[in-house]
């Protein structure tokens, strides 16, 4: 992995708080970015930042349930007060929600934090990205992806709800929201990427306890370190080799084919309608395409299905 030293830098990560994107801020810091957690857990929160500080590294901490989409905007609010550019955000915050349940918003928790959270979040910064280009946006997808299909009369699975099932297919909208943020950033500056960060030994699905968390302690002797889990998304977030890619799906630091329906373009489009709906955020594509041709066109990966 390359040692890209990202002094004058700001990148943003959410769920730093533990796992991979806790290992994400401590190495991206290491290299000298001021890294911006944000995160629900404040104790948790501010243990990572204190460990970057204590290191010589910049850090701060941002306090919010994504789950909430006031709180969203609240955490896009206070980091715009406090900062004026954004290199890279990392959409990195993820759940597996054992039973259905609604947010304060009553919408389904898994889509509203693993997929509304982001498209939210990418689109309140949208602005501050295009000031700071060449700028990187990275979303935590996972493998999981390649069992769904799009659901999308249905998407928050009012009916036929499975925990894993709505997980692969909250996966599955990640990797479809990248593909249509790349496609309306072409020409900005600004790149979308989306990874798999591997099956890895970390917090996540211990958080709501039983069965699952049983499973996921034994499973640990098994899987990747959080370390080699965090590698493809610092990749995606720092590496020069990628300063013009964009639409693109990534496991192990490569660029891969993701599943064939991920390439539907009638899909992007209709998710991201329905996300606008959800979340009550107008299109902010007038001010993107305005910044078009002013810098030179990312590349893009070939549409190829796997």
């Amino acid at each position: 992995m390359s040692e890209t030293n990202l002094r004058n830098k700001v990148v943003l990560i959410t769920g730093a708080n533990q796992g991979i994107g806790r290992e994400t801020a401590l190495e991206l810091a290491r290299r000298g970015a001021d890294t911006v957690l944000v995160c629900r857990n404040a104790a948790k929160g501010q243990a990572v930042v204190d460990d970057i500080t204590r290191g010589g590294g910049k850090a701060s901490l941002i306090v919010a349930d994504l789950a909430s989409q006031a709180e969203v905007r609240h955490a896009s609010a206070e980091f715009r007060s406090k900062h004026d550019r954004l290199d890279v955000l990392i959409n990195n915050a993820g759940v597996l929600v054992p039973k259905r349940r609604t947010t304060v918003d009553n919408i389904e928790e898994t889509l509203a934090i693993n997929h509304l959270a982001p498209f939210l979040l990418t689109n309140l910064l949208l602005d501050v990205l295009q000031r700071s280009t060449p700028a990187r946006i990275v979303t935590v997808s996972s493998v999981a992806h390649a069992r769904a299909r799009p659901h999308l009369d249905d998407i928050q699975f009012k009916q036929g709800y499975s925990p894993f099932g709505v997980y692969s297919h909250s996966k599955l909208l990640n990797v479809l929201f990248t593909y249509e943020l790349a496609r309306r950033l072409e020409g900005t500056g600004v790149t979308a990427t989306c990874v798999h960060p591997g099956v890895i030994a970390s917090g996540f699905g211990q958080t709501y306890g039983g069965l699952f968390s049983f499973f996921a302690k034994l499973a640990r002797p098994f899987l990747l370190t959080t370390r080699q889990g965090a590698e493809t998304t610092i990749y995606c977030a720092s590496s020069p080799d990628l300063a013009s890619l964009t639409g693109a799906y990534f496991d192990k630091c490569k660029a891969v084919p993701s599943n064939r329906v991920s390439y539907d373009q009638s899909a992007q489009q209709r998710l991201w309608e329905i996300s606008e709906k959800l979340t009550g955020y107008p299109d902010v594509l007038p001010t993107v395409q305005a910044a078009r041709g002013a810098h030179r066109k990312p590349r893009r990966i070939p549409a190829t299905a796997g």
